[in-house]
């Protein structure tokens, strides 16, 4: 008997918890009974269907989420085809609210698994069990063909018995029948680690939970209906970081809901990540900026930089908007709060936006966009609403004239207060944000551009018509050829500036690159200047005043592997540009400045 647990996830980077957590979770007994399969939403439906037919599983159960719905609904049709004894479970937060019409829609689904699984996997894995045992099929790998062993029909009986006898005494089902007694609330500490074998996990994004539940009620968000907060020990939680930490795992992103909810229980982990910071591990956190305290921000101004980042859920400035999707927050200290930890210098925050909420127009965003923008953090996600079955957003939608897609990501097409043609435009202007400001590739010529328009909002919904009257929404620029765009834009809206724009821009790119050849738009290089650079080279090699870390190299080799450039604004001087002391937080070069001219 094998009960194949399957994960469908966004990209290959990514790994889903839930199934190595539900594997865990049925002890050691159950565990041979239980194999994982993990695809991408990239592979091909037919590819999908041939790596589930392969295992030959019993049983089969899909982790559903937003992201993997519409492939599943896909495997789901056509998987009985071409595995016709198999049973099919369903679980995960896409199909947690709508039991009853999915298993009309889906009659050839066994049952859902409702909210929290772990205890819920375990017994409906063991009434398999005892069925293959009482069946004489306990072996983990019967013979998909053979008749006597196929003891289970397409309604589900078994034995005589139909699936509501067969399950129903387990909590936290849904079947065809109707709701099984609902299930209590999992106590975190009694879980198992999950990560005890890495293998699985090799380049892959380590995702690890010390809290479930969310004291907050954002009317657009699925957490907000656990309302009890539960935490994992905090001694258990101490020894799995110390497990990180010597496994030298690059990022653990915590999936914690609000992670800083209760203070003590951040400042331990925090405190002990920082005394036991490996100089490797990079740890993620989604928190609620406006509620950290001082004893907090000093500690975070102590890490070493790229120890932590930081996710700040804003989603918007508008106070009407704020209370109307039921947050708490005062934007005015979330200001005063960013910019304490920004001036620790040593930590990337990560900003969020949603456009569609409620009482928020377009003029209404832009407003909230300059505002947190302003903040600078690392990253400006600029969101949509995604209207999940299950939240208070979904029950007002109608309330509210939010219209969204049938189909996930059930995503805002316009509301009373925004209109289609409004919310198609923040989409362009969102990859505009994302490819010039996210990117961290303009970082110094973005702020001189912003200059030139009453805000930066105003840039970016310039710069994005510009893109789409140039057509390069349709046909995508290259990386390095984006600087060439943004020159030619910046040269039409400023033109009086372009040779600024171009000096900024070339700054911008060696400071990420160490080019291999010039790019087109910087300024020639004059063979006086040819002469001066390969003259501050030959000296480097024999005084040492600039690369002393590069003592076993010569000349001709510290060329290569740093860069020097002549910048004319606003006078005359060299730039020495070293690749090989990077900014951990922004992956930014050393920069030196050099007298001019080089003597």
């Amino acid at each position: 008997m094998k009960f194949l647990l399957t994960a469908i996830n966004a990209k290959f980077i990514h790994s889903n918890p839930a199934i190595y957590s539900l594997r865990a979770g049925v002890g050691e007994k159950l565990q041979p009974y239980v194999e994982l399969a993990e695809f991408t939403i990239n592979e091909s439906l037919e590819s999908i269907l041939e790596g589930i037919w392969k295992r030959q599983p019993k049983v089969i159960g899909f982790s559903c989420y937003i992201w993997n719905w519409k492939l599943i609904r896909e495997i789901l049709t056509e998987l009985p085809k071409i595995l016709p004894n198999t049973e099919i479970w369903l679980g995960g937060p896409e199909v947690t609210y709508d039991g009853p019409g999915l298993l009309s829609e889906f009659p050839q689904v066994t049952g859902i698994m409702v909210g929290e699984g772990e205890i819920t996997f375990r017994e409906v894995l063991g009434q398999y069990v005892r069925e293959a045992e009482s069946t004489g099929q306990s072996e983990q790998q019967p013979e998909p063909d053979s008749i006597e062993q196929q003891a289970a029909d397409r309604t589900g009986t078994v034995a005589g018995k139909n699936v509501a006898e067969r399950f129903g005494q387990i909590s936290g089902l849904c079947l065809a029948s109707g709701y099984t007694a609902p299930r209590e609330l999992t106590d975190l500490t009694t879980l198992p680690f999950l990560y005890e074998d890495m293998e699985p996990f090799t380049n892959r994004i380590i995702y690890y939970e010390t809290s479930r539940g969310c004291p907050y009620r954002c009317s657009y968000c699925l957490s907000s209906i656990d309302k009890k907060v539960r935490l994992r020990d905090i001694d258990v939680v101490k020894r799995e970081l110390q497990f990180f930490l010597d496994q030298n795992v690059k990022q653990v992103k915590f999936i914690d809901r609000t992670f800083n909810c209760d203070h003590k229980h951040a400042m331990e982990i925090w405190r002990y990540i920082y005394e036991h910071d490996n100089g490797v591990t990079n740890f993620h956190f989604e928190i609620s900026a406006d509620i950290l305290r001082e004893e907090e921000i000093a500690l975070l101004n102590r890490f070493r930089p790229g120890l932590a980042q930081l996710e700040i859920g804003v989603q918007s400035t508008n106070p009407e908007t704020i209370r109307a999707i039921h947050r708490v927050m005062d934007v005015d200290k979330l200001e005063k709060i960013v910019a304490a930890i920004h001036r620790g210098q040593n930590i990337h925050q990560h900003l969020d936006l949603i456009a569609g909420l409620p009482f928020e127009d377009y003029e209404s965003f832009s407003r909230s966009f300059d505002r947190v923008y302003a903040m600078q953090p690392e990253q400006l996600q600029l969101g949509f609403l995604k209207v999940l079955k299950g939240s208070d957003m979904h029950e007002h939608a109608k309330e509210y004239g939010i219209r969204y897609l049938e189909l996930p990501p059930y995503e805002v097409l316009y509301t009373n207060w925004i209109s289609y043609g409004e919310i198609r435009r923040l989409k362009r202007i969102e990859e505009m944000v994302e490819l010039y400001y996210n990117s961290g590739q303009f970082t110094h010529t973005l702020p001189v551009l912003e200059k030139a328009f009453p805000g930066p909002f105003a840039m970016y919904e310039a710069l994005a018509d510009y893109y789409q009257e140039q057509g390069y929404f349709t046909n995508s620029p290259a990386r390095a050829y984006r600087y060439q765009i943004l020159l030619e834009f910046a040269a039409m809206k400023d033109p009086a500036n372009r040779e600024i724009y171009r000096e900024l821009l070339t700054y911008d790119m060696y400071l990420r690159e160490n080019l291999k050849s010039r790019p087109a738009f910087a300024a020639e290089i004059t063979e006086e200047e040819k002469q001066n650079i390969r003259r501050f080279y030959q000296t480097e090699e024999q005084e040492r005043h600039y690369l002393s870390a590069y003592d076993q190299y010569d000349w001709k080799q510290l060329s290569r592997m740093t860069h020097l450039e002549l910048f004319r604004y606003p006078e005359p001087h060299y730039v020495l540009f070293d690749y090989q002391e990077r900014n951990p937080l922004n992956y930014e070069a050393k920069v030196q400045v050099i007298g001019y001219p080089i003597l």
